[in-house]
């Protein structure tokens, strides 16, 4: 199934980010496999920004693109789609990453990918009945053998002590902050996983969102 989903999520600018399995305590409705949904970058924003949703000036648009074409994609697997937005209540889809096997908590407290790095996000999950694929979890942290240039990035270090939400959001604000503002946070943009991969005009969009 999970190659069936890649063929669905890729014309989508989307990839499978994780599996992991889930448990009645979850608070699902049923239990089976989840995948988690995100952008595949860079070639996310170029099919985004050419959607309805997103040119049609309306609030939200990125959760109602997301809405749509996850909804579909998992009804046409005979699943469901889980969202981390539209709550309460909201899914712990932080602890389902961490459960795949492929996220960690950073040096600066945020999730960091095998592969996306610290800008990995997520649309979405496809929530499937069976449990025919299993997790499979990368062998390293890739943290492990970094020199953690995200802790020393933030100009106004914001993550000295936890986050420091006011604080970021003040210099992003600020004329100082038009790096963070227009090129996305400098803290994910050091991270080497993934480094580069998000368009500057995708990052604008997730600022001004911040914001």
């Amino acid at each position: 199934m999970t190659e069936a989903l890649r063929t669905s999520l890729t014309p989508l600018g989307l990839q499978v980010l994780g599996i992991c399995e889930i448990t009645p305590d979850d608070g699902l409705s049923e239990c089976g496999t989840l995948h988690l949904v995100g952008p595949s970058e860079p070639e996310f924003w170029q099919v985004f920004s050419a959607s309805d949703e997103y040119n049609d000036s309306a609030p939200d648009p990125l959760d109602r693109w997301s809405r749509r074409v996850l909804g579909g994609i998992a009804a046409d697997a005979s699943g469901a789609a889980v969202f981390p937005f539209g709550g309460p209540p909201f899914h712990p889809i932080m602890t389902w990453a961490l459960r795949t096997g492929r996220f960690w908590h950073s040096p600066i407290g945020f999730l960091v990918h095998d592969t996306a790095g610290l800008f990995a996000s997520f649309r979405g999950a496809i929530l499937l009945p069976d449990a025919t694929d299993k997790p499979q979890p990368n062998s390293e942290k890739p943290c492990t053998t970094c020199a953690a240039p995200c802790a020393s990035a933030c100009p106004v270090d914001a993550f000295a002590d936890g986050y420091d939400v006011l604080a970021c959001k003040a210099h992003v604000a600020s004329p100082q902050g038009r790096d963070c503002l227009t090129q996305g946070c400098r803290a994910r943009r050091a991270c080497p996983v993934g480094q580069g991969n998000r368009l500057p005009a995708q990052a604008a969009f997730h600022m001004e969102a911040f914001l």
